[in-house]
């Protein structure tokens, strides 16, 4: 094992945990490679579950590290003989906050977000509550799906309530849960009647919901770097999401997107980034460009405190090293401008990343 102050711990979290669901492997491999490619100037120790000890054999600059068990209770075992980390999770389960608060409570410098900016960041309705009135977002209002049926008729009444401030324009509502990834378990409701007891199918009673008003137009996102304070914007990349069936599915991206409003999505991102403490690294910001018809232009989301899957399309048309940049802390001496363009598609169970 390799813990000199020259070597930096690396992860991601589901290679590292053992999961088997081909879907989710090719996208979480894709990035832990763009990582480990990114880091060739490096020492680096990188844990893998043994089932996938032969995905980082290949790196000269290696130390593999295999486990058997989860990354969460080896971290708690192991944090202590490290100096340095950069890891990719996601907020399932606060896996993102759990394992940046084991790394913190064991000294170890990370050049991702903090674990208070990760737990305001993973829960949408602190995201909304926490940001300042003069970035747009959604109406927006948080519920508890209750065992006895209380929720629909409280998401019935705020219904009436916003349809009231403008009863010309159906109003139709969008039900999240209030940390999840990449479009999981989001239901659309067209008509407040389609509201049912179906629901607790996709969530659960005890499970914690945001409810927040449809806002018709374009699924964006900016992808930034975050040091010492300061946004620098590098993207602005088309969302390819799927609406199917009251459901929405996260599909991959298109990198960069053409908008008019390029300006204005920045200019978001960068508010809302630097209006939470402790945001660092690469992180993505979810906006919505709205229709011609709508009072702004550009709406927040969701912020992303992590690695988002627009890191391995967008490190294909840099002439900087995104990671490098992130660790050595030299941002505002690099220029930013892309060098062509980029999608990447989940397709069956793999992600395809190709130069357009």
């Amino acid at each position: 094992m390799t813990n000199s102050n020259e070597s930096i711990l690396v992860f991601e979290y589901f290679t590292a945990s053992g999961e088997k669901d081909k879907c989710i492997i090719s996208e979480a491999e894709a990035l832990l490679f763009a990582l480990i490619e990114d880091l060739k100037d490096y020492e680096l120790d990188v844990v893998v579950n043994s089932s996938y000890a032969d995905i980082v054999s290949d790196y000269d600059n290696v130390n593999p590290i295999l486990i058997d068990t989860d990354i969460i209770s080896w971290l708690e075992d192991n944090a202590s003989n490290f100096s340095r980390a950069i890891f990719i999770a996601a907020e399932n389960n606060n896996n993102l906050y759990n394992i940046t608060k084991i790394l913190e409570e064991n000294d170890v410098s990370i050049f991702t977000s903090s674990s208070e900016a990760c737990l305001v960041c993973s829960d949408k309705f602190l995201t909304y509550e926490s940001l300042p009135n003069n970035i747009p977002q959604p109406r927006s209002f948080r519920f508890k799906i209750d065992s006895k049926g209380y929720w629909k008729r409280a998401i019935t009444n705020l219904h009436e309530k916003w349809q009231s401030e403008d009863p010309l324009t159906p109003l139709k509502l969008i039900i999240k849960p209030l940390i999840g990834v990449d479009c999981e378990d989001i239901v659309i409701i067209e008509d407040i009647k389609d509201l049912s007891y179906d629901l607790e199918e996709i969530f659960p009673p005890n499970s914690r919901i945001i409810v927040q008003e449809f806002i018709e137009g374009t699924d964006v996102s900016v992808s930034l770097i975050c040091l010492d304070g300061k946004a620098y914007p590098i993207s602005l990349n088309e969302q390819f999401v799927e609406l199917k069936n009251d459901k929405g599915t996260y599909l991959g991206g298109k990198i960069p997107f053409e908008s008019e409003f390029t300006q204005d999505a920045f200019d978001v991102a960068v508010n809302a980034c630097e209006s939470i403490d402790g945001l660092n690294g690469f992180v993505g910001v979810d906006l919505l460009i709205a229709n011609d018809d709508d009072i702004y232009p550009v709406y927040l989301l969701e912020l992303n405190s992590r690695f988002t899957t627009p890191y391995v399309g967008l490190r294909k048309i840099t002439d900087f090293n995104i990671t490098k940049t992130i660790i050595e802390g030299n941002v505002k001496d690099i220029d930013l401008s892309l060098n062509g363009e980029v999608e990447f598609k989940k397709e069956s169970n793999n992600l395809n990343i190709r130069r357009i």
